[in-house]
């Protein structure tokens, strides 16, 4: 045996003994092989969840702010107005603004508004401007809207202890939806209501109620509640029975919103019944200190997702903190402990809705296993036999190859953390096809240079030279193609590209060195140095 074939036999040792190392551990077992393949969805049981950002939300959110922005700053330059709305998701209007000031006002929409564009200065009132937000601005919008929900949905679903969760934007441009696959969940109905639960936190004046229901709350308003109030209904369960189910009607922007939390976690409330606590950030806490000092003796509603939780009376100025309190019996521990979580995770920037829900039980995923590895087992098989029989003993050194090549697979799979999952399997048996076909066309190209009568060793030498370039052109082929589905497919279509990328760069290790390796080992012996079995 030369140097350079024992060279190559102990880096063939290597990476099969790493191979083995890296996803069933040393020693192996089937315990520690079970720890590092991580198996998919399908694989493992689970739930998978299709949900779509109404991003219509966002919209009216951004335009809200814009309201109380511009209302801040027409205060500040002493511009009289009579009214800020909202007209439309994306559209506000400021309606009779100071002639005498029209200049000023202008000077403000190009200098600090410069999202929004003046669509219209005209209206039933005069000296009314309509602005409404940018094209690709409320594009912007709405993509950071679905990049925010992705991210606060990650944060809630890592702090229940979920792993392997699967959380990627789905869909083509324009729809909004995210993709959540979570493998094991035992409970998807708790972690359907977090994800949902838009945990908008609000503080808002109160200007009037409680009401025993929104047609008595309008007739307070003379029939119409104004533009920048707005009704909402209340939750609270321990006010009298004669005023359950309440509305108040409330300004309709926020004072104080989830944007302005630093932290929030379970407490008690002054009778010791379960509540949850949150701090706000320092600037937060400076405008709620304002708004609390400007408006002692009112009352101020605690609003969640649209729904009043509490309204206390304002008695002092409060600064950093508050408690929301969940009635007479407090929340339940898990509610007090579930709203906490998604507060401290931050709101979503909008509703979400589902679109698609799928649940796979762990029975059905082990069948899927035990279908695929039966699958796998039979295609291993009918190949060795075949290449058995076609060309006898080099179908030995084609079948070492193959077995390589599936150790090389699993254990990149299992080093990059990729996951298992049943199209992966489908992908893990292709690979020993085009395994095959890699050794099919190697070895009759060694068949024809030695119909030429040219010696086994020359034959070898020759027909590894010549198929290379043919090797790297189907191989890179195939390579491009599962780049872009791993790049625009879904997660099951992901599963299929990457085990099939993987298994096409380690076919072309075993391929081209270890089956080379093998023939030069046998044609080293010097009794076999001038005849191979083929």
């Amino acid at each position: 045996m030369t140097k350079r074939v024992r060279t190559r036999l102990l880096i063939i040792l290597g990476v099969t003994a790493l191979s083995i190392a890296l996803f069933a551990g040393f020693p192996p077992s089937r315990a520690k092989m079970g720890e590092k393949i991580k198996l998919g969805l399908d694989l493992r049981g689970g739930t998978h969840l299709v949900l779509e950002v109404v991003t219509d939300d966002a919209i009216r959110a951004e335009t809200d702010q814009a309201i109380e922005s511009l209302r801040q700053l027409l205060a500040r330059e002493n511009i009289v107005f009579r009214q800020l709305t909202r007209s439309q998701n994306n559209e506000l209007k400021a309606v009779g603004v100071d002639p005498a000031k029209d200049t000023d006002f202008r000077r403000i929409l190009s200098e600090r508004m410069t999202e929004w564009d003046l669509v219209s200065t005209a209206g039933e009132v005069p000296n009314t401007y309509t602005l409404r937000l940018k094209p690709q601005q409320d594009q912007t919008f709405r993509e950071q809207s679905v990049d925010q929900a992705m991210n606060t949905i990650r944060n809630r679903i890592d702090q229940l202890g979920v792993g392997e969760v699967v959380i990627q934007k789905h869909g083509g441009p324009g729809q909004n939806e995210i993709l959540v696959q979570l493998p094991g969940m035992d409970d998807p109905a708790r972690v359907k209501n977090i994800m949902q639960s838009t945990a908008l936190l609000e503080l808002k004046l109160v200007e009037s109620g409680p009401f025993p229901n929104q047609a008595a709350a309008a007739q307070a308003h003379g029939g119409v509640i104004p533009a920048n109030l707005e009704v909402l209904p209340s939750v609270e369960r321990d006010l009298p029975s004669s005023q359950e189910g309440s509305f108040y009607v409330v300004q309709r922007v926020a004072s104080i919103s989830g944007r302005d939390l630093k932290g929030a976690y379970p407490s008690r409330d002054q009778n010791g019944r379960p509540a949850v606590s949150f701090n706000l950030s320092a600037d937060g806490a400076q405008r709620f200190g304002r708004v609390t000092e400007e408006n002692v003796g009112k009352m101020l509603a605690i609003v969640l997702d649209g729904r009043i939780q509490s309204a206390p009376r304002i008695n002092s100025r409060i600064t950093d903190s508050g408690i929301i309190t969940g009635g007479p019996t407090g929340f339940a521990p898990q509610a007090a402990q579930d709203l906490a979580l998604v507060l401290r995770s931050g709101a979503l920037p909008a509703s979400i809705k589902y679109l698609q829900e799928q649940v796979v039980g762990p029975s059905l995923g082990a069948d899927s296993i035990r279908a695929g590895l039966l699958a796998a087992a039979v295609a291993l098989v009918s190949v060795v036999v075949f290449m058995l029989f076609y060309y006898r003993l080099s179908g030995v050194n084609a079948t070492v190859a193959m077995i390589l090549n599936l150790l090389i697979l699993l254990g990149a799979m299992a080093y990059f953390g990729a996951t298992l999952t049943l199209p992966g399997i489908a992908g893990i048996i292709l690979t020993i096809g085009v395994g095959i076909d890699s050794n099919v066309l190697i070895f009759e190209r060694i068949r024809e240079e030695l119909h030429a009568g040219k010696t086994a060793v020359s034959a070898v030498i020759t027909s590894f030279s010549r198929v290379f370039i043919t090797l790297v052109d189907t191989h890179l082929a195939a390579l491009i193609s599962a780049t872009f589905l791993f790049l625009f497919g879904t997660g099951p279509v992901k599963g299929f590209a990457v085990t099939l990328v993987i298994g096409l760069i380690s076919n072309m290790f075993t391929a081209v060195f270890v089956s080379r390796t093998l023939f030069e080992w046998v044609l080293s012996r010097k009794d076999r140095a001038e005849a191979i079995s083929i």
